[in-house]
């Protein structure tokens, strides 16, 4: 037999409601908006990236647009040096163009200077040696296979340090470029690399045959002013 439950009994009924207990019928105290309060939109260089940041990074450099990307840290390893074969070919299309000439007149001058000297013996018996006419044409054309040699020597500096590329670099489809950030070496220090070359000459020219095995097919030259030689195609 159940009773109904007494209203006025403290076991019985529905028990009343508790301060601080059951469903917040309203705001808390102390948490009701302030005046004024609105809220704020999220602003610029805050919250998370939507991208990687510009200039870093490649391919999403936008620091070097139109230019090729830094080979440095956290950059790809670079595949396009160009090998022993095209430099070859490139340095005899330039000596074609630019050191045929020079060493035509050089030598021929040359030539003409030692076959126009006369030997004859005087009345006492000494040894006498004079000069012709030809010997003066043979020493101008001496001097002027050196100057063609120096012009063509600044000439092709100025080719590789403001284009990267000499005729004969343009037929092998090779470049010459800084290798910290790929553009031309300028002027002056395309001069000094070529002075550098003298480095390459020495022992048997083991400097000219060291892109055979260097990794970045560097000679000396290019490793003293951190230059390197690219294909273009």
């Amino acid at each position: 037999m159940s009773y109904p439950p007494d209203p006025n009994s403290p076991y019985g009924g529905q028990p009343e409601a508790q301060p601080g207990y059951g469903p917040p019928q309203g705001p808390s105290p102390g948490y009701a908006p302030q005046p004024g309060y609105a809220p704020q939109e999220p602003q610029p260089g805050h919250g998370w990236p939507q991208g990687p940041p510009p200039g870093y990074g490649y391919p999403y450099n936008q620091g070097y647009q139109g230019q090729n990307p830094p080979y440095g840290y956290g950059a790809p390893v670079r595949t396009d040096y160009a090998h022993w074969g095209l430099r070859v070919l490139g340095a005899v299309v330039d000596w074609l163009v630019f050191g045929l000439v020079p060493t035509i007149l050089y030598f021929v001058g040359a030539g003409m200077a030692v076959s126009s000297i006369a030997s004859s013996y005087d009345p006492y018996g000494d040894y006498d040696s004079y000069g012709s006419s030809s010997s003066s044409a043979g020493s101008a054309l001496i001097i002027l296979g050196f100057v063609a040699g120096i012009a063509s020597f600044f000439l092709m500096s100025y080719f590789e340090g403001t284009r990267g590329q000499t005729p004969g670099k343009r037929v092998a489809k090779i470049k010459l470029i800084r290798e910290a950030d790929g553009q031309p070496l300028g002027f002056g220090l395309a001069i000094v690399r070529r002075i550098c070359h003298f480095l390459d000459g020495l022992l048997f020219c083991i400097g000219y045959l060291l892109p055979l095995w260097d990794e970045k097919k560097q000679t000396i030259a290019d490793k003293i002013i951190k230059s390197i030689v690219i294909r273009t195609e």
